[in-house]
């Protein structure tokens, strides 16, 4: 499905997608028009879901990163779901097995923008929660 140019346009992406199709066809010697059209495919294929913007947390007022380890109170996790979804200050939220149900990374600006998140939570489940010290990578 994928070949190696695919490989060395899609690491390129990840480092910089804001890279220009012609600065990417000069690091894989391709053109600019080929690169255009293998990001169209790998974008049809559904490679490439979407590009992004990758802000610090710290700089935007988002100081407090917390990870949450959740444990269902009952069955209801469609409802769960989308408080997931819709909420704000969660950055990540990935089912799991294993301890738990939910392993979610939140942002929040304070202890007790934290706390109120937390209190959303326990509506649906109980909570073990780590904070982050420090970002390594």
């Amino acid at each position: 499905m994928l070949d190696d140019m695919d490989i060395k346009i899609l690491a390129l992406l990840l480092e910089n997608a804001r890279y220009q199709w012609k600065e990417i066809g000069e690091k894989v010697h391709l053109t600019g028009q080929a690169v255009a059209a293998r990001i169209r495919r790998l974008e049809d294929m559904g490679v490439i879901e979407g590009y992004t913007v990758k802000l610090n947390p710290e700089k935007t007022g988002y100081a407090v990163t917390a990870f949450i380890n959740v444990f269902m109170k009952s069955n209801d996790h469609y409802a769960f779901q989308d408080f997931l979804k819709k909420c704000k200050e969660i950055n990540e939220a990935h089912r799991i097995s294993g301890g738990g149900c939910y392993w979610i990374k939140a942002g929040v600006k304070s202890n007790d923008e934290l706390g109120c998140l937390l209190d959303k939570i326990l509506r649906y489940a109980n909570y073990s929660i780590s904070l982050s010290i420090e970002k390594i990578k």
